[in-house]
């Protein structure tokens, strides 16, 4: 937004034609929106307000480039509001109280005031809360827009007195109808071939915005002959991924990564890993998380997978990037394929929540040390049995507190080394009761 304060309207013969191509093709109603059908249509949350002719105070969610600013001004006029926009970079508390004090002479004339608040998620917290008596005596309904999660940037009072609305990236028809608009507009055709057509909307990552202003770096060129792919990529450079280390954007790859790792699916494992790597995560958060699967998802399933991982992280401060990317690529397939087992995972939870109930229960006294003589006298170890001299290699003695029942923590599956595993646990507990009949 150039301005704090941007007129309430429009020139009624819209921008002049030495505009930038993405302000000369803003919509003029709601209809116009694209990619937004879901809330602008008839059955949308934005329909049905207009509808209704009553605005309520909504936070729009969405990516860069989807039509929120857009969307705010179109329904202030929709409704028969006065549009008032500010933005939470270059404004503060002085500003925000001279915009209420408008709204309330406004208020007083009957007139209604759209307060639309661009990147709202970057007013602190104390700034977001000033806004509540406002909305709450209806001075202004409140149109927040921002570009980050609202549960984690938005305090919880302004999130009950308000609608959030998600904003969909734009897909490939919406972005195509951009560009037919942009060609209808000038009167040319884009200066691409077909291929190179489906690049440039591919490469716009459904931000509308920067699909324009690629198509105007186009226009402003003589290109002789319609580019093709190769052309267009030497020509544009591709946009860079939405990517926030810090941010929802983080959190979803690396969950989704995740569990694509769980539900054994090397590809689609491959696509996260590639997407967060490109986007440039660090390489050695990434392999932490997958030494963590390693240790939850398929633990004793196969114990080589956390070899693998923690080699994969050894390799890479070997080799650097990028030649240290591909041992994060093959350990990543090693855990997508390996057979997969969260019991090691649940019996660590098991246990800890058991230790944690019991407390400081003292062990039976035949497996606890008797390093003096006193110890020795009132019975500290007396009973124990050394397996290696039993049977088997298997006394069968307890080893539980007097106070505690034995419990069940581990339950190995019958997948990969497990079913190993559970054949000797099997075979110790027969061995257990044996002697203990006996």
């Amino acid at each position: 937004m150039a301005d704090l304060f941007a007129p309430d309207d429009l020139p009624a013969d819209g921008p002049a034609d030495t505009a930038p191509l993405a302000d000369r093709l803003r919509p003029r109603t709601l209809a116009d929106v694209v990619g937004q059908e879901h809330l602008t249509g008839p059955d949308g949350a934005i329909g049905r307000m207009v509808a209704a002719g009553r605005l309520s105070s909504i936070i729009l969610w969405g990516p860069p480039g989807t039509g929120k600013t857009t969307t705010a001004r179109l329904l202030a006029d929709a409704v028969g509001m006065r549009f008032a926009p500010i933005s939470a970079v270059f404004s503060g508390v002085a500003d925000l109280k001279k915009l209420f004090a408008s709204a309330r002479d406004h208020a007083r004339r009957g007139e209604k005031t759209l307060l639309f608040v661009d990147e709202i998620h970057r007013f602190n917290r104390a700034q977001q809360d000033g806004f509540l008596p406002f909305v709450e005596d209806g001075t202004v309904t409140l149109v927040g827009a921002t570009t980050e999660n609202p549960s984690f940037e938005l305090n919880a009072a302004l999130l009950s007195r308000a609608q959030v609305l998600i904003l969909r990236r734009l897909d490939a028809a919406a972005l195509e109808q951009l560009l037919d608009r942009a060609e209808a507009l000038t009167g040319r055709p884009v200066p691409i071939d077909a291929a190179a057509r489906e690049a440039l909307v591919a490469s716009a990552d459904g931000d509308g915005r920067f699909l324009l202003n690629q198509v105007e770096t186009l226009y402003a060129i003589d290109i002789p002959e319609p580019l093709d792919p190769a052309g267009l990529s030497a020509l544009l450079h591709r946009r860079v991924a939405v990517y926030d280390k810090d941010r929802e954007g983080h959190y979803n790859l690396i969950s989704a990564l995740h569990k694509s790792l769980r539900g054994s699916d090397p590809q689609a494992a491959l696509y996260y890993l590639a997407r967060m790597l490109t986007a440039g995560e660090e390489p050695l958060y990434v392999l932490r998380r997958l030494v963590r699967f390693a240790t939850e998802d398929i633990g004793l399933a196969d114990p080589q997978a956390v070899v693998q991982c923690l080699a994969a992280k050894d390799a890479y401060d070997f080799l650097g990037s990028p030649e240290g990317e591909l041992a994060i690529v093959q350990a990543c397939l090693y855990c997508a394929t390996a057979p997969k087992s969260n019991a090691a995972y649940a019996a660590m939870k098991a246990s800890f929540k058991s230790a944690r109930d019991t407390g400081s229960l003292m062990p039976p006294m035949n497996i606890v040390n008797a390093p003096t003589k006193l110890m020795k006298q009132v019975g500290y170890g007396k009973g124990y049995q050394y397996d290696h001299d039993a049977a088997d290699g298997f006394s069968g003695a307890n080893y539980w507190p007097d106070e505690v029942t034995p419990q069940i923590f581990y339950a190995p599956t019958d997948r990969g080394f497990e079913a190993r595993i559970a054949e000797r646990i099997a075979h110790w507990d027969r061995l257990r009761a044996e002697r203990a009949s006996g």
